[in-house]
């Protein structure tokens, strides 16, 4: 007996079998949707094997209280935000002691792991390749255990092509935090290719990660020059637990919250002054400033032109997760003031604001309220040297002290302007900024090895196999040149 899925958004149906609904112990419209049916029948037709084949269990980490720390202890611990997309983002690190990371040996993670996130941007999966030593996964985090029969590379490269994240997104459960179980997970088949193709896509997978450390250590230089330069390279904010404050201070800054008054935040400022490093308003550096917008929820699509969120934008770029879309006739009535164009400071104001990001090349894509579009003033300053100066402890601190809110933090763009930043001499923000662009480099070269290993993994499902060699052989030489 057949059953009839409608979906009314999109006015489509899908007829499916008694058996197959039983057997999913699903009875949601969105699972039956056609795209998650076709991707499953085309890799049924491959030579598969099922994920709990290839893997000796998955392991759903052991939750513990929110103890970690940002001062550097024995163990990283590693949260959802930081699985992206075949890599890991260690831009936010979190920190647990060695006494801590012994009650959860379970979390302990092992080279080859691969890492599914649980819960939230569901479908962001990477593998674990050794690098940094001593990391522990958070309950947020599924940890497959390979049996190494297939390389973990390999598998985690086929989870996050267009087939396999969808196969891993139909799974998903739960309406406002969406959630994904690994008895799920293990029952989805796994196209197996050649050993040569294989080890040709884990070749492209492990060379993209050698970009991402070199890119990281890059930045980390680029960062520790700024510091050295200013005299902040061992500053470590003393927050103090009890201060005073002037009642005209209050009034003059119409604040009240004991936060806003901590000497920790001009801790920092004093010790520039110290120094005679000449500080600007932000406001000095910029030529124009412009909010993004909210078009509401009801105008997201499925494709498009992406709507670009504060949770789409990191300080090394713009991130896949969780994307929106807006049709193409939106966006051509929104574009010419809401699109970022190459040369643009972008800083995120609300949710997790000052995040800054100078745009590299030409996009397609509208920003969010929460996001500020910046014209610099490249008379005045450099564009990455202020991007890094506002991304370091220099301008976390002033950020910290002026947000505002309770559930959805707020910096406004009054106090933008107001941002102080340190002005070094153009020929040190240039050398600060020259290795800032080489870590963007790196990091572009390492995404594009990212495609090129999915690329062949849909190219060999959908075609064959000696064309996905090609293209993975072509590419990667043309990218290591």
């Amino acid at each position: 007996m057949p059953l009839i899925f409608g979906d009314d958004k999109m006015a489509v149906c899908s007829i499916v079998k008694l058996s197959e609904l039983e057997g999913a112990k699903r009875i949601d419209a969105e699972y039956y949707k056609p795209e998650y049916l076709k991707v499953k029948q085309k890799l049924l037709q491959t030579n598969f094997v099922y994920f709990k084949d290839l893997v000796k269990e998955i392991i759903h980490p052991k939750e513990i209280k929110r103890e970690y720390e940002e001062e550097k202890q024995d163990y990283l611990f590693l949260l959802a935000q930081n699985v992206r997309p075949l890599m890991l983002d260690l831009s936010e690190k979190k920190y647990i002691s060695e006494e801590k990371a012994k009650q959860m040996p379970k979390n302990l993670l092992r080279k080859g792991d691969i890492l599914f996130i649980r819960t939230g941007a569901v479908g962001d999966s990477t593998v674990y390749t050794g690098e940094p030593p001593k990391v522990i996964a958070s309950a947020h985090i599924l940890i497959a255990k390979p049996n190494f029969t297939v390389s973990p590379y390999y598998l985690a490269v086929f989870f996050n092509t267009s087939l396999g994240k969808n196969l891993i997104i139909r799974g998903t459960y739960g309406a406002l935090q969406p959630e994904i179980a690994p008895n799920y997970i293990k029952n989805l088949p796994v196209p197996i290719f050649s050993k040569d193709l294989i080890i040709k896509i884990e070749k492209s997978f492990l060379k993209s990660q050698v970009l991402l450390q070199e890119s990281q250590n890059l930045y980390s230089q680029a960062e520790n020059l700024l510091l050295e330069e200013l005299g902040l390279k061992d500053f470590k904010p003393k927050y103090k637990k009890t201060y005073n404050a002037k009642l005209s201070d209050a009034f003059s800054a119409h604040r009240i919250d004991a936060e806003y008054f901590q000497p920790a935040y001009e801790e920092i400022i004093e010790k520039l002054k110290e120094k005679n490093i000449r500080l600007e308003p932000l406001r000095k550096l910029i030529l124009g400033i412009q909010k993004g917008i909210e078009p509401g929820s009801e105008n997201y699509r499925d494709e498009g032109k992406p709507f670009i969120r504060v949770s789409n934008l990191s300080i090394h770029g713009f991130v896949d997760r969780d994307q929106k879309y807006l049709s193409e006739e939106l966006y051509q009535i929104l574009k010419e003031t809401y699109e970022p164009k190459p040369g643009d400071l972008l800083i995120t104001k609300d949710a997790t604001p000052g995040i800054a990001y100078v745009v590299k090349e030409q996009i397609e894509g509208i920003i969010s309220s929460g996001i500020l579009k910046l014209q610099i003033n490249q008379n005045e300053i450099n564009k990455e040297y202020l991007a890094l100066c506002i991304n370091s402890i220099i301008g976390k601190m002033q950020i910290e002290k002026d947000r505002g809110g309770s559930v959805i933090i707020h910096w406004k763009p009054e106090q933008v302007k107001k941002l102080k930043i340190p002005i070094l001499p153009l020929e040190t923000q240039q050398k600060i900024a020259s290795l800032v662009q080489q870590s963007h480099e790196a990091r572009r070269k390492a995404k594009e090895l990212i495609e090129i290993a999915k690329r062949a993994v849909e190219i060999a499902i959908e075609k064959n196999e000696e064309e996905a060699k090609r293209e993975v052989e072509e590419a990667i030489e043309e990218e290591i040149k």
